[in-house]
């Protein structure tokens, strides 16, 4: 009887030191209200600046452009039937199933590994799903009617005209690409400025920890 208490004892402290706390990481639900709002708001803001616009200026070609400040920034409306820059034409059900797969992607990093716990990132992450969402109903030939070329079944609908001279243009674009570029630069400033201490170098991160203790 006694031979078999060192094991139960060594038992019971093996499984003790077993961490016990497996849930997700919490965060407050004012963050799902950010991100949410940011998805919805800004893909419908795109969707009906799109639609207001072809409505005015009609499809691409129909009409000159509508200098707002004359030989630099303009409306003109657009179809872009590839990806950043026209790469990839053609391939608009590729950059589709690639923008689904970045929708569940954002999901998870922030409602499952708590991402959603940085306001910054929140914010971020719901422009880049605006923007996705805005161009995934272009992609998805949702606006798309029979009497147009088939080639713009899977084109995003662009309208936005900067230019810094007639040599120097900038593709068109549109508000979702703006949401995106937003997102992205935000997404570029956190990462670099703002790493979280499993990125940063391990003295770093322990000198960081450290001030954090100190400042407590």
């Amino acid at each position: 009887m006694s031979s078999n208490s060192p094991t139960t004892q060594g038992s019971a402290d093996s499984s003790s030191a077993i961490p016990q706390n497996t849930s997700r990481p919490a965060f407050h639900p004012s963050r799902i209200l950010l991100f949410g709002c940011l998805a919805i708001i800004g893909a419908a803001v795109d969707l009906w600046s799109k639609a207001a616009v072809f409505n005015w200026r009609g499809l691409p070609g129909q009409r000159d452009v509508y200098w707002v400040i004359e030989g630099y920034f303009g409306i003109e409306t657009a179809v872009n039937i590839g990806a950043v820059f026209g790469i990839g034409a053609g391939k608009g059900l590729i950059f589709a199933a690639i923008s689904v797969v970045a929708l569940i992607a954002i999901l998870i990093w922030l409602f499952w590994f708590g991402a959603a716990e940085s306001a910054w990132l929140t914010f971020a992450l719901g422009c880049i799903t605006g923007g996705i969402i805005g161009n995934l109903y272009d992609r998805m030939g949702m606006w798309w009617q029979p009497d147009y070329p088939e080639a713009w079944s899977s084109g995003v609908r662009d309208w936005i005209l900067w230019q810094a001279s007639d040599q120097w243009k900038w593709p068109n674009f549109n508000i979702a690409d703006s949401l995106l570029v937003t997102g992205a630069i935000m997404l570029f400033v956190q990462s670099v400025f703002f790493p979280p201490a499993s990125m940063l170098p391990a003295s770093t991160a322990d000198d960081s920890k450290q001030g954090s203790s100190n400042e407590d």
